[in-house]
């Protein structure tokens, strides 16, 4: 069915099938036919926009992913590609996805661009007598080694090693939240309940090449991927899966949405989504209208009061930066069961314009999970995002 060229194959066998396909269109250079997308195992697939790399992947779905019995991987066993128009902006792909849980069908329309675009429409038929644990529509698969916040750098000369560093959400209630990725020492679970979400995604958020040092995998221009719900959604959770990795080679981080209303048997469960590829900065980008946690470190002081935990914030936007640092600017912390608020405070960078929180934890021996949040506000107004983050003492 191919024609290998002047390439000399020999000993493919008859029934060789297909791994996936690419899409290739010239949407950096004129005369020049980049890859766009990839559909390539089970049912994941990956996009690129204009001057990107390949990072992160999308899948069709996500059945009982960190559930006691292992997780179930669909796969996407057909597709089919709508022949474009002459002048088409668009290529219409449809997907047959099979699994011994649930079948699905599934139509993309991909618009490449400086943030590419993919419109997802799917439906899905529960089988007969299937036991879904957790069904997530709309999942992301990132990795995360380590980073700013990490206690090591694992004996790697690069300062940051990941895909994406944090997963940022719109709730329903139009809240943003933002938590910083991990490499936790055992696989960790959490969910954030919502209604009807405007949207959530995973980011690469630092875009400093001096932050990764790699020449060879440019961290600093992978995507980031946001998902936005077409229609209401209802009820349900955004779930953030981290699951420990060694190095740089294991996809280990996964978000997902889990709807509160199960499959029904007998009946079609239809939803759609827009997938957008993109670089902060850049159009197409999603950010929260206010400011944003851009730095995120963790520390001990050996010398003075060494059992604390010290957490450094650092939060940005213009009108941040336009403040002088007398402003009347709080910090707003909570801090959940586990651990004591012992001091904190906020100043300006003066040599980047950013506002710093620096704070500090006592945990009370128990080891159990510390849930932290933190905004800044101004009188009564919301300055930034909140960010949010689960510290294990």
């Amino acid at each position: 069915m191919f024609d290998y060229g002047k390439n000399k194959l020999s000993g493919l066998p008859a029934d060789l099938g297909f791994t996936g396909f690419r899409v290739l269109t010239p949407f950096n250079t004129p005369d020049l036919w980049d890859e766009l997308v990839v559909f390539q195992g089970a049912s994941y697939f990956r996009a690129l926009g204009k001057n990107q790399r390949y990072g992160l992947s999308a899948r069709g779905l996500a059945l009982n992913t960190a559930d006691a019995g292992g997780e179930e991987f669909p796969i996407f066993e057909e597709f089919w590609v709508q022949r474009p128009g002459q002048n088409s902006k668009d290529l219409v792909v449809f997907a047959l996805l099979d699994s011994p849980s649930v079948a699905g069908a599934y139509r993309f329309v991909l618009r490449p661009g400086v943030a590419t675009v993919m419109e997802v429409k799917a439906a899905l038929y529960p089988r007969s007598g299937a036991t879904i644990k957790t069904l997530g529509l709309a999942p992301l698969t990132s990795m995360f080694w380590h980073g700013e916040s990490s206690a090591t750098v694992n004996n790697d000369y690069r300062p940051e090693v990941h895909d994406s560093d944090g997963l940022l959400m719109e709730r329903g209630s139009g809240e943003w939240l933002w938590r910083p990725l991990a490499n936790p020492k055992e696989v960790r679970t959490v969910s954030f309940s919502d209604e009807n979400p405007k949207g959530f995604g995973l980011v690469q958020r630092d875009r400093r090449f001096a932050s990764y040092e790699d020449l060879e995998a440019n961290y600093h221009l992978r995507p980031s991927v946001w998902v936005e719900p077409i229609g209401e959604w209802g009820r349900g959770q955004v779930r953030l899966v981290e699951i420990p990795t060694p190095d740089e080679t294991h996809d280990n981080i996964v978000a997902f949405w889990v709807p509160e209303a199960p499959l029904r048997p007998n009946q079609a469960f239809e939803f759609s989504y827009r997938l957008t590829w993109f670089m902060e900065g850049q159009e197409g980008a999603k950010a929260p209208p206010g400011g944003t946690a851009v730095a995120t470190r963790l520390g001990r002081s050996m010398t003075h009061e060494p059992e604390l935990q010290r957490f450094i914030l650092d939060f940005d936007s213009p009108y941040l930066n336009a403040r002088q640092a007398e402003a009347k600017i709080e910090p707003v912390l909570s801090v959940g069961e586990g651990a004591t608020l012992t001091h904190h405070s906020l100043q300006k960078n003066p040599f980047n314009g950013t506002w710093r929180v620096a704070f500090a934890l006592r945990p009370d021996g128990s080891g159990r999970p510390v849930e932290l949040r933190c905004f800044l506000r101004q009188s009564s107004h919301v300055l930034t995002e909140t960010w949010t983050y689960l510290w294990q003492p």
